[in-house]
C-alpha cells in the first residue's frame, strides 16, 4: 500500500477553513453589542429619505427663513416701515415748531447763559446795591447780552438754585426745632410758589390797567422776585447760628437791599416809554407807574419776613 494512502488512513481527516465575507463580520463578532445600521442610514439618504440638501449642493440642509427676514423681504412690509418714519419726522418738525408756544426753550437758554463770574457779582449786587452806578441792561442788535456778559440783565439762574435752598435750608430749620415733617415741608414749599405766582400776576394786571408799553416779560417779573430768595436763605442760616438777633440784623439788610434792588432795576423798565417820549415824570400817568414800582419793591421785604419768620425761635 502506498504510504500516502496509509497516512490517510492512519490520520483523521482535518474540516476545511470557510472565509467568512467581509459584510458578514459584524453577525459573525459575539463581542458587538449593537448592530451596524450606518449602512441603512446611507442607503436612505441615497434615496432621497434624509434631509433636503441646500441650494449650494454641498450636502448641508437648507436653513429656513426667519419670520423677520421675511417681513423685511415683503414690499408692502417696506412701504409701511417708510410712511411710519415719515410720519414721525413730521410729527418731530411739528413739535419743535410749536413746543415754544408753550414751552420758550429758545428764551430759557438766554435766562441760564451764567457762569462763575456773574454769580459772585449779581450776589454782590443783590447784598450791595448800593455800590453800583450804571443799572442800564447792555444791547447787541437790538438784542439783550447773555447775562454773562451784564450784571444788569435778569437770569433764572440765581433764583431757581435760591429757591432749593431755600426750601432745603426750611426743611433743616424744622428739624432742629423737632416739628419737620414731608407736610410741612411741602406746605412751605408750595406756600412760596403760591406767592411768587400772586405777584407775578398782580403785576401783570395792574401794568395793563395802567398801560405801559414796556419790554417787561413774564420771565423777566419772574427772575427779578425769585431774587428775594438769596435774603430769605441768609436771614434763616444766621437765625440758625445767632439765633433771633442775628436772623434780624441779616433779614433787615436783605430787605433794604432788595428794595433798593427793584427800585433801581424795575424804574428803568416801567418808566422806559415815558423817558423815551420825554413825558415829563410829574405826570399823572407816570405817577401811577412810579407808585406801582414803589408797590412791588416794597412788596418784597414783606414776603420775605412772612415766608421766613416761623423758622426762626
Amino acid at each position: 500500500m502506498h504510504p500516502a494512502g496509509l497516512a490517510a488512513a492512519g490520520t483523521p481527516r482535518q474540516p476545511s477553513k470557510r472565509r467568512i465575507p467581509v459584510s458578514q463580520l459584524g453577525m459573525a463578532d459575539p463581542h458587538q453589542l449593537f448592530d451596524d445600521t450606518s449602512s441603512a442610514q446611507n442607503s436612505a439618504q441615497s434615496r432621497g429619505y434624509g434631509a433636503q440638501r441646500g441650494p449650494s449642493g454641498l450636502g448641508y440642509p437648507a436653513a429656513s427663513a426667519s419670520p423677520q427676514a421675511a417681513f423685511l423681504a415683503d414690499p408692502v412690509s417696506n412701504m409701511a416701515m417708510a410712511y411710519g418714519s415719515s410720519l414721525a419726522a413730521q410729527g418731530k418738525e411739528l413739535v419743535d415748531k410749536n413746543i415754544d408756544r408753550f414751552i420758550p426753550v429758545t428764551k430759557l437758554k438766554y435766562y441760564f447763559a451764567v457762569d462763575t463770574l456773574y454769580v459772585g457779582r449779581k450776589l454782590g449786587l443783590l447784598f450791595f446795591p448800593y455800590l453800583h452806578q450804571d443799572w442800564e441792561v447792555q444791547y447787541q442788535q437790538d438784542t439783550p447780552v447773555a447775562p454773562r456778559f451784564d450784571v444788569n440783565a435778569p437770569d433764572l439762574y440765581i433764583p431757581a438754585m435760591a429757591f432749593i435752598t431755600y426750601i432745603l435750608v426750611a426743611g433743616l430749620a424744622l428739624g432742629t426745632q423737632d416739628r419737620f415733617s414731608p407736610d410741612l415741608l411741602g406746605l412751605q414749599a408750595s406756600s412760596a410758589l403760591a406767592w411768587l405766582t400772586l405777584e407775578v400776576l398782580a403785576i401783570l394786571l395792574s401794568l395793563y390797567l395802567v398801560t405801559v408799553n414796556t419790554d417787561l416779560t413774564t420771565i423777566d417779573l419772574v427772575a427779578f422776585l425769585g431774587y428775594k430768595y438769596v435774603g430769605m436763605i441768609g436771614g434763616v442760616v444766621m437765625g440758625l447760628l445767632f439765633g433771633k438777633i442775628g436772623y434780624y440784623l441779616v433779614l433787615g439788610w436783605c430787605c433794604v437791599s432788595i428794595f433798593v434792588f427793584m427800585i433801581r432795576t424795575l424804574r428803568l423798565k416801567i418808566l422806559a416809554e415815558a423817558a423815551a417820549e420825554g413825558v415829563p415824570v410829574r405826570g399823572a400817568r407816570n405817577q401811577l407807574r412810579m407808585y406801582l414800582t414803589m408797590a412791588v419793591a416794597a412788596a418784597q421785604p414783606l414776603l420775605m419776613y412772612w415766608l421766613t419768620f416761623h423758622l426762626v425761635r
